[in-house]
């Protein structure tokens, strides 16, 4: 594991925080930009909890967490997916990282044309996955990574608690998120939104999802209702919209399913309570009513 050589390269004050932009290597050769918001009522020596708010696609990175509404693309974002989960919770208390996912934002890929709006907005995944595994990796196996060194960054930091760091994420966010937690028992709660439900349903038979979604031979040994077993005893909070159509051609079915298999994990270690499923009445977006405070409870009051 390399040194991580955080440089701060920006920062901008913003309501009830300051947005800090900073980089640092996940590998020799490897930098990620990342955005820090620091609460503005933050005391001198005073550490807090911290919350590390991956994104999904259709973000321009980690620009539609933190609620970037000077970005005119990233503001439609926002609105349509209720994206700015980082935003809030630092307007909470919390300490949030926000970073770049490889093949996002800053860390695209030199794949065409990258210069307009429009592809601002849009990822690399795919062509970045299938050079990966012909190296025998995966795009998902690089974000684990990259979140893993955030999360030793994080415990470096005076001003963060590290016994106290969450993650939360939507979609490709929920992704990133389910397999952080799963990964790395420092997380202490989690919520993935809009990314848990049964590979064969959504992943295989709605083959047309972006290549960030596949690692080679997964779903013959497990399903995310396994990746989300590892989380316990630990808190996770799952939230599903009734009508998202990644929830496949059975709906919600496909859902329940999955959380039958972590539900059943978390009743062997008798911590049923810690993990939560909610059904929001909406399609693919995070929802956030009951799933930022319950963060924010486990984060802060715990």
């Amino acid at each position: 594991v390399v040194s991580p050589e955080p440089v701060k390269t920006e920062s901008v004050r913003c309501d009830g925080y300051v947005r800090h932009r900073m980089e640092m290597h996940t590998e020799s050769d490897v930098v990620m930009p990342f955005y820090v918001l620091t609460p503005d009522d933050l005391g001198p020596n005073e550490r807090r909890p911290a919350v590390i708010t991956p994104h999904g696609h259709a973000s321009g990175g980690k620009n539609a967490p933190v609620g970037r509404t000077d970005i005119p693309a990233v503001t439609d974002a926002v609105a349509r997916y209720n994206y700015a989960y980082g935003h809030r919770f630092a307007q909470a208390g919390l300490m949030v990282f926000a970073p770049d996912a490889r093949a996002f934002g800053e860390r695209r890929e030199p794949v065409g044309q990258l210069d307009d709006e429009d592809s601002f907005m849009r990822s690399t995944c795919t062509p970045l996955n299938h050079a990966a595994i012909a190296l025998g990796q995966s795009v998902t196996g690089m974000w684990a990574w990259d979140l893993m060194r955030l999360v030793d960054y994080i415990q470096t930091r005076d001003d963060c608690d590290p016994e106290r760091i969450g993650c939360a994420g939507l979609s490709g966010g929920g992704l990133q998120t389910l397999w952080l937690v799963a990964l790395d028992d420092r997380v202490r709660a989690a919520v993935v939104s809009g990314y848990f439900y049964g590979y064969r349903d959504s992943l295989l038979d709605l083959n047309g999802n972006c290549g960030c979604n596949y690692v080679p031979g997964l779903w013959q040994a497990v399903d995310m209702g396994d990746l989300g077993a590892l989380a316990a005893p630990r808190p996770l909070f799952i939230e599903t919209g009734l009508h998202d159509p990644l929830n496949g051609s059975r709906g919600l079915v496909n859902v329940t399913e999955q959380i039958a298999i972590t539900r059943e994990a978390y009743g062997v270690l008798s911590s049923d309570t810690c993990l939560v499923h909610a059904v929001c009445d909406g399609e693919h977006q995070w929802f956030g009513e009951t799933s930022e405070p319950w963060m924010i409870d486990r984060l802060i009051e715990n």
